[in-house]
């Protein structure tokens, strides 16, 4: 196959591309490096399979592919609320130019939306028949509702012009690659820990999430994108939830780091639960997370910890 993989050079999108690369595929890498990084993929660059292109999907492209999985999108609070404007343009226009490409060439494209659809959920686990609590003006719209305007276009271009589509809801997902510098929740405990600062916890810590290692999600991406008759959308995450205290006190034990913790008002708009119901991924994909959170935690903190050495290593 050909396939087309934009953000490619993000942190889920890099484990992607050496997923499909490792399954005999020609992998087109596509990003504009504004949150990915060319260190990510920069192990696939001997591969006579891989191809990387430097461009935005608010422009349009013409390729020769199969498939298009589109990960192109600042996916953490930092990132997308730097540049709201982008944010949003990256998740209307893009897609747009996305399903033109797959419309065009008859390509079968993957949306990867996400569980911020849901906002801050009345139904809780949240299944995919569940619309939504979001704030439409509110300071993560850009990509709360420019997630939901995808997954709207998406669903229009499949029922218009027979476009070949599959949608998912990615839940929180962490693993090596992450930026350390990307504010996600595991990634700024991590750092914080290693570095025995003060841990930060917004509110009392007792809002929840679902992690699920990033090995599982690519595993899930590629069932949902090569099953047959089955638009979704579909969930994809582990449904085991934890407190965002608790995840801080599990990687201080994980690390032996001496952080304490320190708490700061919520964000406006932080969702106060947050949990996946997937059994319609288990029903249709056969598709469930299979690695342990202190797992993929130990093997997030080993990156991390790698990376600082690496760096004072540069210096």
């Amino acid at each position: 196959m050909h396939i087309l993989v934009t953000g490619g050079a993000g942190f889920i999108g890099s484990h992607l591309c050496k997923s499909l690369i490792e399954k005999g595929n020609n992998v087109i890498c596509l990003d504009n490096y504004l949150t990915g990084s060319k260190e990510n993929i920069s192990h696939l660059k001997d591969s006579k399979n891989f191809k990387v292109l430097e461009h935005d999907i608010i422009n349009p492209i013409t390729l020769e592919i199969d498939q298009i999985y589109n990960l192109a999108c600042p996916a953490s609070p930092v990132y997308y609320q730097n540049d709201p404007i982008r944010t949003i343009h990256t998740n209307v226009i893009g897609i747009t130019n996305m399903l033109e490409l797959a419309k065009l060439k008859k390509a079968r494209i993957l949306q990867a939306s996400t569980s911020e659809i849901y906002g801050d959920p009345e139904v809780h686990p949240q299944t995919e028949n569940y619309w939504g609590n979001v704030n439409p003006i509110g300071i993560r719209s850009c990509y709360d509702e420019g997630k939901r305007v995808a997954e709207s276009l998406m669903l229009d271009y499949h029922r218009q012009y027979q476009v070949d589509i599959k949608i998912v809801r990615i839940f929180n997902t962490y693993g090596p690659k992450m930026s350390p510098t990307d504010g996600r929740v595991v990634s700024n405990f991590i750092m914080q820990t290693l570095l025995n600062q003060e841990i930060t916890v917004y509110g009392e810590g007792r809002q929840t999430r679902s992690f699920c290692y990033v090995s599982d999600l690519v595993e899930g991406l590629q069932s949902m994108m090569n099953i047959e008759n089955f638009q979704g959308p579909v969930n994809l995450g582990n449904p085991t939830e934890y407190t965002i205290l608790n995840l801080a006190k599990k990687i201080i034990h994980l690390t032996g780091s001496k952080s304490k913790i320190g708490y700061k008002p919520l964000p406006v708009d932080d969702p106060n639960r947050r949990q996946p119901n997937i059994s319609l991924a288990k029903q249709k994909l056969s598709w469930f997370p299979r690695v342990d959170i202190d797992e993929g935690l130990n093997k997030t903190i080993q990156y991390f910890s790698n990376l600082m050495v690496k760096e004072k290593m540069q210096k």
